[in-house]
């Protein structure tokens, strides 16, 4: 049986083509993924003023000089002025409930009721026993009188007019005590009826008429809260001290404003009141309280709202707040040039409120600055501006419909 003839060796030239169709492959995927690495960098807009690539679209602002409020942005709770807890001062049972859950009650109004009957007997009681001792107590003076008048004719003995001007001091200080008795009496017949001590807002009622309340109970009938006026308790920093204190020294009501969760509408404006008298070092902040008026019982108690105070205005060159950025060399805004380039500029900032920074130096007013779209910037780039569509004439010098060059339409011309 014959063997098979053994594989022939591949040849040069084959060797050779196939390493140059490996480093042709090699190329080309180099080339590709360097065309797609260039194409990504470049913007993705299309094209520009002068026919070349757009740039970002980005937003602006243009730099206004106007009176910037200095403000004071804080968390505050809403603080009723009274919050009181209707406690019976005496016991019984409760006969009447006079008042509404919910409902605004004003000062001195009744609202419920303790049956008067067995303190009224009480009262009784004692008006009699007053009755009866100063009875005794005339007798005892009368006599007394009668005693002295013997005495100057030398018909008693002076022991027996002592005796009896010691049983008068007695029943003066038993009347007395008798006095303090039915007064005692009489505030129980009042502590029958519970009004209310301030006016304000009742709460829900925790005992239903029919019960036995007893004096003093923890929980009470109900709670009134002062709804009108109101305070808002915040926190300062330490650093505003001595600007509101300046303020005040002047005699100027600080304006204070409660918004609400999304600050976008005010809940009632009021006035600065007071400062608390210490710094709490675990925070740097000082405690403040501003009064409102409430009429419109927009504000209610243990309410979280936000508070901005105003301390005074300034003349200054004002841009949003996005439109001022930090680097390496400081605080910078992005300018918009007339040619729709932009150029980082080097900015001091001023006072700042939610919405507004103020401008110190470098900046003038009318010219625009980038308050979107920053992040993709560098000095130089072209921008394109929200709302404004990019200029896609032909380049400068070109002309037709498609750009075409004089020498391309004399090519197209008719021979004479």
């Amino acid at each position: 049986m014959t063997e098979p003839p053994a594989p022939r060796p591949p040849s040069r030239r084959r060797l050779w083509l196939g390493s140059l169709a490996a480093l042709v492959v090699v190329l080309a995927l180099g080339g590709g993924a360097w065309y797609l690495i260039k194409r990504t960098n470049e913007p993705a807009a299309g094209p520009g003023r002068f026919g070349g690539p757009a740039g970002s679209t980005v937003g602006h602002a243009v730099a206004k000089r106007e009176q910037l409020p200095v403000t004071i942005d804080a968390l505050g709770t809403v603080t009723p002025l009274a919050t009181i807890t209707l406690k019976p001062q005496v016991g019984g049972v409760l006969t009447e409930v006079l008042f509404t859950e919910g409902q605004t009650v004003t000062k001195g109004q009744l609202l419920a009721r303790i049956d008067p009957r067995p303190y009224e007997q009480a009262l009784a009681q004692a008006q009699g026993t007053r009755v009866r001792d100063e009875a005794q107590l005339e007798a005892a003076r009368v006599t007394l009188a009668r005693y002295r008048t013997l005495l100057g004719q030398d018909s008693i003995a002076r022991q027996d007019v002592d005796t009896q001007a010691a049983l008068v001091k007695q029943l003066e200080g038993t009347v007395i005590t008798d006095r303090a008795a039915e007064g005692a009496a009489k505030l129980n017949v009042e502590y029958t009826r519970i009004t209310a001590p301030v006016a304000g807002r009742i709460g829900l009622r925790t005992v239903d008429p029919g019960n036995t309340v007893t004096a003093n109970a923890a929980t009470g009938i109900a709670v009134i809260t002062q709804m009108n006026p109101i305070d808002v308790q915040f926190s300062v920093p330490q650093d505003r001290l001595p600007d509101i204190q300046a303020q005040l020294a002047k005699g100027q009501p600080l304006v204070v404003k409660a918004m609400d969760r999304t600050r976008t509408t005010a809940l009632d404006t009021g006035t600065f009141s007071t400062l608390d008298n210490v710094v709490d070092t675990s925070t740097g902040t000082v405690k403040g309280k501003a009064r409102f008026g409430n009429a419109q019982t927009t504000l209610f108690p243990s309410q979280f709202v936000n508070v901005q105070m105003t301390l005074r205005t300034i003349d200054a060159i004002v841009v949003p707040v996005t439109a001022v950025r930090t680097g390496p060399e400081g605080t910078f805004v992005y300018v918009i040039n007339e040619d729709r380039k932009v150029s980082m500029r080097t900015v001091k900032r001023g006072e700042t409120t939610v919405e507004l920074v103020a401008i110190t130096d470098g900046l003038q007013p009318g010219e625009l600055v980038v308050t979107e779209g920053g992040d993709r910037l560098k000095d130089g780039a072209p921008v394109v501006l929200q709302g404004e569509k990019p200029v896609t004439g032909p380049r400068p010098g070109a002309s037709g419909p498609r750009g075409q060059g004089q020498g391309e339409r004399r090519r197209k011309a008719p021979p004479q």
